[in-house]
C-alpha cells in the first residue's frame, strides 16, 4: 500500500491544493501510489500540513474530476487509476541511469535549481527535435 506525504513550499508561488494535486499525480507516475490505495484524510494532511482542510478537499475534488481518484463515503479517498510507466517506478533501469547522473551532477556541485533548468532544457530540447516515446536518436 502507498503512502504519500504531503509536503506544502509555501514560498513557491504554487497554490497549496495544486502543489496537493501535483505531489499525488507525481506520486502516481512513480508508481508510489497504486490504484487501490487510500489517500490521507483530509484530517491527517490538515495535521501534518497546518493548511485548511478546505483546500485539501478542493485538491480531492480535482483529482476525482480528473478521475484519478474516487471518494468513499465513510471510507475515505482512492486511488482509481495509476499515471506510471514502468520505467519510472524504483529498481528500473532508467532510473538508475537518470540516478547515476544526478550523482554525477552533484558531484559537479551543481545545486537542485541547475539540475531542474539541466533537465527542463534538454527535455525541451529533445522534444523540439521530435523525441517521442520509444525513439532513440536516428532510430524510429
Amino acid at each position: 500500500m502507498g503512502v504519500i506525504e504531503y509536503r506544502i513550499e509555501r514560498r513557491s508561488g504554487i497554490a497549496t491544493y495544486l502543489q496537493i494535486v501535483l505531489q499525488t499525480k507525481q506520486a502516481l507516475r512513480l508508481g508510489v501510489l497504486l490504484p487501490g490505495d487510500k489517500l490521507p484524510t483530509a484530517r491527517e494532511v490538515v495535521e501534518a500540513t497546518a493548511i485548511n482542510p478546505n483546500t485539501v478537499l478542493k485538491a480531492y475534488r480535482e483529482l476525482e474530476r480528473e478521475g484519478l481518484v474516487q471518494p468513499r463515503p465513510g471510507l475515505g479517498t482512492f486511488v482509481q487509476r495509476g499515471l506510471g510507466n514502468a520505467e519510472a517506478a524504483d529498481g528500473s533501469p532508467l532510473r538508475g541511469d537518470l540516478a547515476h547522473w544526478v550523482d554525477q551532477a552533484l558531484a559537479a556541485e551543481l545545486d537542485r535549481d541547475d539540475i531542474a533548468a539541466l533537465m527542463a532544457a534538454v527535455l525541451e530540447e529533445r522534444l523540439a527535435a521530435g523525441a517521442t516515446r520509444g525513439t532513440i536518436e536516428g532510430t524510429k
